[in-house]
Formats: C-alpha cells, structure tokens, sequence
C-alpha cells in the first residue's frame, strides 16, 4: 500500500489564511454569553459535550470536549487525535480503513498477543485461538474498528505502542475505558457541526470550507468531513442508535443535537479515574526497543518533485526510503553512518549528525582520527564524544571548521546531493539557503541571530526578486518555527530580536522556512502559512515515519498566498 496518496494519509494546516472571520461566523459569538469573558478562545458552535472555538490570537479554529466527557479511562492516553482522525475516516472510505487494519495483521497479531499476556500472563501464538477470537472482534464492532485503526496510525507515524495494551487492542478490556461512547458522541458532534456551518474537519483541524484552495484542499477534499461529504457508507456499519442520531442530527443542524446516551463524564466519575491514574504504572518501553518486532507494511518509494523530510534517525545503515527526484533533508537522518550513491538534492547538517560522522572506535591515535583532533581540547567535543545531550547547548554557534569537516563526511556518504553548511543553491529557478543550526540555543539567542543575520546577508547577496527558501536543522526562531507553543520545548524567549533580519525578510523574496529538530508529528500539522515581515510565508518541518515518508514542497512554493494573489 502507498501510503503517499492514500486516503488516510493527511496533510492539512489547521490555520485560516484570512484575516477575519465570515460576517456569518462572527455574528455567532453573540449566541454564547461566555465569550464575554473570554478575549481569546471564542464559542461558535456547541452541543452538551463539545464545541468549536476560535482562537482570536492566531484565528485558528479547533473542535475540542467541553471538559466533562472522558475520551479515555486509560491512563495518559495520547492517541484521541488519531481516533478522531480514524472515525472521520471509517465514516467516508469504511473499506479503505478496512484495508489499512487488514494489511497491518501482523502487527496486530504481536499487539495481541502481548495484550493476552497482559491480562492472563499465558503466552499465545500469533494463529492461537485466543489471537484468532480477538483479531475476529475488531471488526464485529465499528466503534472498536475505528479505536484499533487510530491506534496503528499512532503505531506507523511515532513508533511502537507499549503501555496498556490490553485496553486498546482487546475488546474485553476495551468496554471500559469509556472510547466507543466518545467516539459515538464526536461523530455526531462534527456532522451536525459540518452541516450547520462552513466547516471542515480531518478529525484534527477544523477549517473554513472556502479557504480550501488556500489550503490545498482540492486534492484532499475526500480526506476530510464537509456537508457534500457522502457518509451513507460509513454510517450504515455504525450501530443503529448512533445511526439515527447522526441522521437527526442532520435534520436538525442548527438546533439542540439530541443525545444518544450517557457518555463516561468526570462529572460522575472523576475521584475514581484520578485515583486510577494516581496508582497507575504504564509498563512503557522505548519504541526504538520495539521497532524490529513490527514490520514496515507501507511503500518506501516516495515520487514527490521536491520532497522534504527531516529526522529519519535510521539505525539500519541506509535511508529507509527511496526518491529519485530533488529531496531536500533537514539534517539527523542517520544514526548508523548511513550512506547512499542515489539520493539527489540538498542537506543541512542536524546535531545528531555530529555524532554520526564520528569514528566509531575512541582510540585518538588512530589515523581516523586526525582531522577531528583540534577539537579533542574543546569541552564541547568532550561532552559531546562522552554523552551527547549535554553537549547541545555547548556546540559552536555557525561559522565553524568543526562544522566544515562535518559537511566533508557528510558529501562523502551522500555524493550527489549538496551538503549546505551556510551556502546555497538553485534548483528550478528558486534559492534554498542552507544554514548550520543543529539545536535551539535560548540563552545564546543574540549571538545565533547575528550568525544568522550575517549569513543571509552574505548570500542573499543583491538578488532581491529571486525565491528563496532558507533550511536549517532547529528553527530559526519562534515566528518561523512549527513547535507549538502548548509543547514543552517551546520557548517564547526564542523569537525574533534582530531588527535587520526582518529587514531583510522585508527586503528580498524569502518565501519559506524549512525545519526539523523538533519531531513534530504529521497528524500535528506539516506546514503552516504565517506573517512575518509583514509578508505570508510557508513553514515546514515533515519527519520521517512510516506513513510519512517526506512533504511534496512543490504545491507551497507555487501557492497563491505565498505569491500574493490572495
């Protein structure tokens, strides 16, 4: 299966690309008393359970619970937007979600077999009849079938799953945990949501129905739900309870969505999920440990013209796919001296691949390790050889030899592509200026931003019309960057100071940024359009997983916002 152009693989921007709301949708803030207190996240739409709001700091839209519905009575449960994105999924293409659950049978024989271990510490087979019996209920039940494909698009985009695995794969431990009942309650959530209001929705981002061409919706109108969406398929497997109150919910969009039953609610079972949580030991294991028991059921051949895709992290020795077009990586794809004769296009040099280049023995007398010898007195080579993630906030900041020698490994095992340790090049009448920024330095923010200042200026050079897209491994700073600020890693000390680098941005057609670093899921969002300098511009940051295997950067670089006819 190519997961590239199919159904269930999404690539959307949950940002509105106009500057105001609707006149339709903003006199919908009189209808809810409560966004007179609120300033920033305002009420649109509302049942007893969820609602859409609007974030009038950034004018995003966003589906979200009110609070007292429970997704998950596991504990530290982080796949309800993958479940939301499978119940959108099953509710317009039930057989292609069939397929997907059906070409990942093995995988779900181990997850199986692992969950009975669980429960009853008797270890299966994978053609058991306990496998058998519990593989042959996920499809006896939709609103479970719709759990198990969300947890393999989990399982594909970040890694193995390990904690409670009982709860999620069998539907003996699933009937209490509370899913199913959300599940039934956000189905009927978004589509009186998507036939009251121009809204569409993936199951993650919510967005207005006429920015779609902004958005590049077009091509991917049959991955998300609107009021033309033909649901009848996916609705007639739903049970019939849920069923009829979907179709009631159709007649009556705009007016109060009839309840189909009680969900779990904290309202009623809050002390006793907290008391769950607080006694509750995950048994996680690093998905890194787990991955060479699951196999990779998806293509590994990419088509993209121009393919982005950063932070592969390989530990096979050789790029775990395969592009015959321009890719342009943003840095860490290796952590085993990866190599490869074939692959074309550009690289920027990440903090994991200062590590990667290095020889792997630590006998300094040896010849290999004569060009990295003037850095062996550098505390942060010390650190860097004897534990690598205390090196990061140490590394030289941009112009250094260190870096330069890096590059030099680097062409070596990739020949045919441009290492670009602060220099560019032109590919198909645009400029991609490569900047070495392997990690985010807070603390050392004014001297990176003078390195980056400086850089810009020696090759931006006196072209000032000529489109140019600047990569780099870390962001260069907050305004250009795709970490949200709800993530731990973000730091609002981390934006732009340095008045002469929006000049330039002001000064010269720079119409993108390029980032990776930060690991940034594809169900999160790959790319989004801000306004920097006074100017839209495209950022992305496309990590590699087993469904996402690079970002088509063709369709933004011709995108009509980034080019000012809209």
């Amino acid at each position: 299966m190519n997961s590239q152009n199919h159904p269930l693989s999404i690539n959307q921007s949950s940002a509105l690309s106009v500057n105001a709301l609707p006149p339709e949708l903003a006199a919908r803030f009189d209808l809810y008393p409560e966004n007179k207190r609120r300033p920033i996240n305002k009420t649109l739409f509302k049942n007893d359970y969820f609602q859409l709001t609007c974030n009038m700091r950034d004018q995003t839209l966003n589906v979200c619970s009110q609070g007292d519905i429970v997704y998950s009575a596991i504990p530290y449960d982080t796949a309800r937007n993958y479940i939301q994105r499978a119940a959108i999924q099953y509710l317009l293409h039930p057989k292609a979600v069939r397929q997907y659950i059906e070409s990942h049978k093995n995988t779900l024989e181990k997850y199986l077999m692992l969950s009975i271990f669980q429960v009853t510490g008797k270890k299966v087979e994978e053609n058991s009849p306990e496998v058998c019996q519990a593989h042959q209920a996920i499809f006896d039940n939709p609103l479970f079938e719709i759990q198990i494909l969300g947890r393999l698009l989990q399982h594909d985009e970040t890694g193995p799953l390990s904690a409670n695995l009982a709860g999620k794969f069998l539907f003996s431990e699933n009937v209490r945990t509370g899913i199913s009942e959300y599940i039934g309650e956000y189905l009927n959530f978004v589509v009186q949501l998507t036939h009251s209001l121009p809204i569409m929705t993936d199951g993650r981002n919510a967005q207005l129905l006429d920015n779609r061409a902004n958005q590049q919706i077009d091509q991917n109108i049959h991955k998300v739900l609107t009021y033309e969406s033909d649901i009848k398929p996916g609705l007639e497997l739903l049970p019939q309870e849920i069923n009829q109150s979907i179709e009631s919910a159709i007649i009556l969009a705009n007016q109060t969505m009839p309840v189909r039953s009680k969900p779990l609610l904290r309202s009623e079972f809050g002390k006793e999920l907290a008391e769950v949580r607080k006694n509750y030991v995950a048994h996680s294991v690093n998905p890194g440990e787990l991955e060479s028991y699951f196999e990779n059921v998806h293509s590994t051949d990419n088509t993209h013209l121009i393919n982005v895709v950063s932070d592969m992290h390989t530990m096979e020795g050789k790029l775990p796919f395969t592009n015959k077009n321009f890719n342009i990586l943003a840095g860490d794809a290796s952590d085993s001296q990866a190599a490869d004769g074939e692959i074309k296009g550009i690289y920027v040099i990440g903090n994991h691949d200062l590590v990667d280049v290095l020889p792997i023995n630590r006998d300094f007398e040896d010849p290999q390790w004569e060009k990295w010898r003037p850095f062996l007195h550098y505390e942060w080579f010390e650190t860097l050889l004897q534990n690598p993630d205390d090196s990061w906030p140490m590394l030289p900041i941009g112009h250094h030899d260190f870096y330069e020698i890096v590059k030099e490994e680097l062409q070596q095992r990739f020949p045919q592509m441009q290492v670009l340790n602060n220099s560019s090049c032109i590919h198909e009448g645009v400029r991609y200026i490569g900047l070495t920024i392997p990690v985010v330095l807070v603390k050392r923010k004014k001297e990176q931003q003078q390195f980056i200042l400086a850089s810009l200026k020696a090759l931006l050079q006196e072209d000032h019309e000529l489109p140019t897209v600047i990569v780099s491994h870390a962001p260069l700073f907050n305004e250009l960057s795709m970490l949200t600020p709800k993530s731990e890693a973000y730091n609002k000390e981390y934006h732009c100071s340095e008045a002469e680098i929006e000049q330039l941005f002001e000064t010269y057609k720079i119409i993108g940024a390029i980032h990776g670093h930060h690991h940034i899921p594809a169900s999160s969002r790959r790319y989004q359009f801000v306004t920097f300098a006074g100017r839209k511009r495209f950022v992305v940051c496309s990590i590699y997983s087993k469904i996402n295997t690079g970002l088509e950067l063709t369709d933004l670089l011709s995108s009509k916002i980034i080019n000012g006819e809209q």
